[in-house]
């Protein structure tokens, strides 16, 4: 029997091959939880039982078939009703809670136990008091099989991603009086136990830096708060077997406070238009699709997952750039069909839809050609509902308030000329023009704007509660209206500026998030000591240098390097085009520079990882940030945060803000979502 931690480190550091994020996480729960009790006369099939939050974990990174292949045969939830099965093995996947080591111990204690023999392994650090009362029951003593913390207690949600599942974080620790719920601090702490099982599992000790408070407004000390609290829990990691006793990674806390405009402008990728447009329950969507049999459409459940080839290549590409290829792809397929060839002949040109249904009569490419297919729809689908709702020029005019190309007529005047525009992207407009603008929503300015755009009071406190994010204003108005003051002091009328160094791309792609710029910062060693303070000992020198730091605990790493930038803006109006098109070559059907082809990266050259980690939910644009930095850094980027949020969740929130019997109410059932 074992009482520790699993030993075995989960990343290569002398050479061998470089794993991302979910690929550790998936090999920890497969090989080294559930692999690791096929021994001796326990090789047998096993039943495997969860609790709430381990079963989430559990889903999130392995398929049930994965699972299978670890001789599992039954997974069974904790606190349901289980048949007796004493000759079998269980291994128990839980939380190290009282009520779970209660229910464990009913299980396998007194002469008829449940199972013959028990394995358990904690999602994080288990209380001593907690073993002390296991061991003290001398009849369930035997009977285990192992007992270690496996300190997984994270979301994977992408290969460079997780989430810590705290939905309500926002309305939790910003809302209104919220220091004053009990909620405030077991969020806190429930999110620091949770990030701090990130760095256990991938035996990794970071810089901890965060958000310097810029007042004491306790909405203000949440980054300082949640850093300290990391920081209490990773430190008494160092007593793992096989854990770093000096920094081997950086971790960067921010909350929504450092980019309010990323997670309502309209992001053009194929990915983030998928969930913003479509009605999405999750990473499914029903389509209807073209019948076989020449009948009616189809309906199709669709899920949109790392899995399909195509969804991995085109989800961080322009929406018209994702179109553009599914058009090249379905000409290649067809070019191999004589009936194509001989209507391409007659000099009758085909359009996607037309080769969509060549296509589907080539019975040797049937799995290719059904995701092909799936795509086409949908990115037709999405193509048809922005030219309906004339989200183009929405879209410009969002850019231009971003890159200073754009004033307070130009807002004035498209909600004038735009009545029927959808009330939802009129708010989303002006939340992106009072982040710009705040002045403009000062006095009555702002009732004088909602009533232009023929939006109700309960859409427009929105704007205001972005201030709770923001931070306390320093003034007050003394009109009885709503105001908005953001840090006005610093406030220019262009919120970011053009990268300029970068090559020629899509119409209405030039936003980025401003978590580009802080990550190339820190990796530059320019991001401010006074805005981003440090958690670990001021004694070590990385903090005192002035040179970024590249090293890295792998051999044979490459110096990082961050493409220069011409520091003087410029406006991209000269640069429009009648079309969205941009030069890309294309083979048989999959692109140059695809996401799939970036595996011929040397991956045994990436440095140290960087994680960073957002309060108060994360966007897909800084989640396609932290994938284009790993390649242009060298250096795995990991985004970490409370949820993963689409515009519209996150305006409900933002409403929710001022809603006081919102904040820390409990979270909703967990369905698991692929089981």
């Amino acid at each position: 029997m074992s009482f520790s931690d699993s030993e075995s480190s989960s990343h290569p550091r002398d050479g061998g091959d470089y794993k991302f994020f979910r690929q550790i996480s998936r090999d920890r729960l497969l090989h080294e939880m559930l692999g690791s009790t096929k021994t001796g006369d326990s090789k047998a099939w096993k039943i495997l039982i969860m609790d709430r939050v381990t079963v989430k974990v559990m889903s999130k990174s392995c398929k049930m078939a994965d699972i299978t292949d670890q001789g599992i045969s039954l997974v069974e939830e904790l606190f349901k009703r289980r048949e007796p099965m004493p000759g079998m093995d269980a291994i128990y996947f839980i939380q190290p809670s009282k009520e779970n080591i209660v229910m464990f111990l009913s299980d396998m204690s007194g002469r008829e136990p449940l199972y013959r023999k028990a394995y358990i392994f904690f999602s994080s650090t288990i209380p001593k008091e907690l073993v002390n009362h296991i061991k003290s029951d001398s009849s369930v003593l035997p009977r285990i099989g192992a007992l270690r913390e496996m300190n997984m207690e994270y979301f994977p949600i992408d290969n460079q991603g997780f989430l810590t599942d705290h939905e309500q974080a926002l309305q939790t620790l910003y809302a209104e009086d919220a220091e004053n719920s009990r909620h405030f601090n077991i969020c806190l702490n429930m999110m620091a136990t949770r990030i701090a099982t990130v760095f256990a599992s991938l035996k990794e000790l970071p810089f901890v830096r965060y958000r310097a408070a810029k007042s004491t407004a306790p909405r203000d000390l949440v980054p300082s708060k949640l850093a300290a609290a990391i920081w209490d829990c990773i430190s008494k990691f160092k007593a793992i077997p096989n854990f770093p006793q000096t920094e081997t990674c950086d971790l960067l806390i921010v909350d929504r406070s450092v980019d309010q405009i990323a997670p309502i402008i309209h992001e053009w990728t194929y990915d983030a238009m998928c969930h913003d447009l479509l009605d999405m329950e999750g990473n499914k969507h029903v389509i209807e699709v073209p019948s076989k049999t020449g009948g009616d459409p189809e309906k199709k459940e669709i899920v949109l997952e790392d899995h399909d080839p195509v969804w991995l290549e085109l989800r961080h590409t322009h929406i018209a750039d994702a179109s553009e290829r599914l058009h090249e792809k379905m000409t290649n397929f067809a070019s191999k069909n004589k009936a194509a060839q001989m209507r391409s002949k007659e000099g009758s040109e085909l359009s996607t839809r037309d080769l969509q249904k060549i296509v589907q009569a080539l019975p040797q490419y049937g799995e290719q050609v059904d995701k092909l297919s799936t795509h086409v729809e949908i990115a037709g689908k999405i193509n048809r509902i922005i030219r309906d709702t004339g989200l183009r020029d929405l879209g410009q005019l969002e850019q231009d308030l971003v890159f200073g190309d754009a004033a307070a007529k130009d807002v004035i005047n498209f909600l004038r000329t735009n009545q029927d525009t959808n009330p939802e992207n009129k708010l989303r407009l002006l939340m992106i023009y009072a982040t710009v603008y705040p002045e403009k929503f000062e006095g009555d300015k702002g009732v004088k704007l909602m009533q232009l755009a023929k939006l109700s009071p309960v859409d427009m406190k929105v704007i205001s509660n972005m201030q709770l994010i923001a931070g306390s204003p320093e003034n007050k108005t003394k009109t009885g209206s709503f105001s908005l003051k953001f840090d006005t002091g610093k406030t220019k009328q262009a919120n970011r500026k053009d990268r300029s160094g970068e090559e020629e791309t899509w119409q209405l792609f030039r936003f980025y998030p401003m978590l580009e710029e802080l990550l190339e910062k820190l990796v530059k060693g320019d991001l401010s000591k006074s805005d981003y303070l440090c958690m670990n000992q001021s004694s070590h020198k990385e903090e005192d240098q002035s040179e970024p730091r590249t090293g890295s605990v792998r051999k044979g790493s490459a110096p990082t390097t961050v493409p220069e930038r011409k520091a003087t803006p410029h406006s991209m109006r000269s640069r429009r085009t009648a079309t969205w098109a941009r030069p890309h070559s294309s083979d048989d059907g999959y692109s140059s520079d695809s996401v799939l082809k970036s595996a011929s990266m040397d991956l045994k050259k990436l440095g140290q990882r960087i994680f960073v980690f957002i309060i108060g939910g994360a966007t897909r644009s800084e989640l396609r940030v932290c994938h284009k930095l790993t390649s242009s850094l060298r250096r795995e980027v990991v985004l970490g945060s409370t949820s993963f949020d689409d515009p519209p969740q996150y305006i409900t929130k933002l409403k929710l803000l001022s809603e006081k019997d919102i904040a820390g109410a409990p979270a909703q059932p967990f369905k698991p979502q692929y089981w």
